[in-house]
């Protein structure tokens, strides 16, 4: 395995592999690797010749200072597991490396960035877009691996991808979750351990939600029934609990006006604030 921090170092490799005819598949990351990334790692290098993991903490994609400078950055250990798992290259690059000037660019994805973690972290997906497309101008893969947990970003890649006519397969992966049900997520590293007891709740109070569905049980009542019984969880604090449609991300007033209803949630556990999702039906 090759750890690469310059851009050139970088597509001076790659380069050299594609004219060997190598395939190249992708998985970017902010480091602080869990299972969930993992798992991303290891159908990447199952499906292509090479692997590129990049780990990059992009500053543009936070609203929040603090919470910047909070994410974990563990170089050394995401490189050992990575390692481990048969990855061929990391690309760990500085900020300056990835923006040698700042990124104006404005990307417009209708009402898609809109809702939810959009409404709640405005100019968040401007950022994963900035630097998704970047980083996919640099490395140029084949295919991108992405995990469902981070279920509106999903959205908003494919959109971008379509967009800019970037000829990369986007290959959406199952959430991993902790033996408990709590979606893995590098942010549950600044959590306690009664924390993470508690968190496991969300996950828990999901899938009996979705049990309310097949009794018939309201949209509106059951986002309220969610969004109260992790709210009665000392520490835990619903953000938002949004019932969508999978694709648009719109809002639903009944279970039959989609054939793709997806539950989304945000939960402030202390001043961690988790994300995760349910889907309730699919044909």
């Amino acid at each position: 395995m090759k750890l690469v921090k310059t851009i050139k170092e970088l597509e001076e490799q790659l380069s050299e592999l594609r004219l060997q005819g190598k395939s190249i598949g992708f998985v970017p990351t902010m480091g602080a690797l869990h299972r969930g990334h993992l798992s991303l790692a290891e159908k990447c290098i199952a499906e292509n010749d090479i692997c590129v993991v990049s780990i990059f903490v992009n500053p543009t994609q936070f609203n929040n200072k603090e919470d910047l400078e909070k994410y974990p950055r563990t170089l050394e250990r995401d490189s050992e597991y990575l390692a481990q798992a048969g990855v061929d290259i990391i690309f760990a690059p500085s900020v300056t490396e990835i923006y040698p000037e700042p990124d104006t660019r404005q990307f417009d994805f209708g009402q898609l960035d809109k809702v939810m973690e959009g409404k709640h972290r405005p100019g968040h997906f401007n950022g994963v877009a900035q630097v998704v497309s970047r980083l996919f101008d640099i490395v140029k893969p084949d295919k991108a691996y992405f995990g469902e947990k981070d279920f509106q970003q999903l959205a908003i890649v494919r959109a971008m991808v379509k967009q800019l006519d970037m000829p990369v397969q986007i290959v959406p992966m199952p959430i991993i979750r902790e033996a408990s049900g709590l979606a893995m997520s590098s942010r549950n590293e600044r959590l306690t351990g009664e924390q993470r007891a508690v968190a496991a709740n969300i996950y828990k109070t999901l899938l009996e939600s979705r049990e309310a569905m097949y009794l018939n049980q309201t949209i509106e009542d059951t986002i309220k029934e969610v969004t109260d019984t992790i709210n009665s969880f000392d520490g835990l604090e619903v953000e938002y609990f949004e019932i969508v449609d999978g694709e648009t991300l719109q809002t639903l007033p009944e279970w039959d006006d989609s054939d793709y209803v997806v539950g989304c949630i945000a939960v402030f556990c202390g001043d961690v604030r988790l994300i995760d999702n349910i889907v309730y039906h699919t044909r």
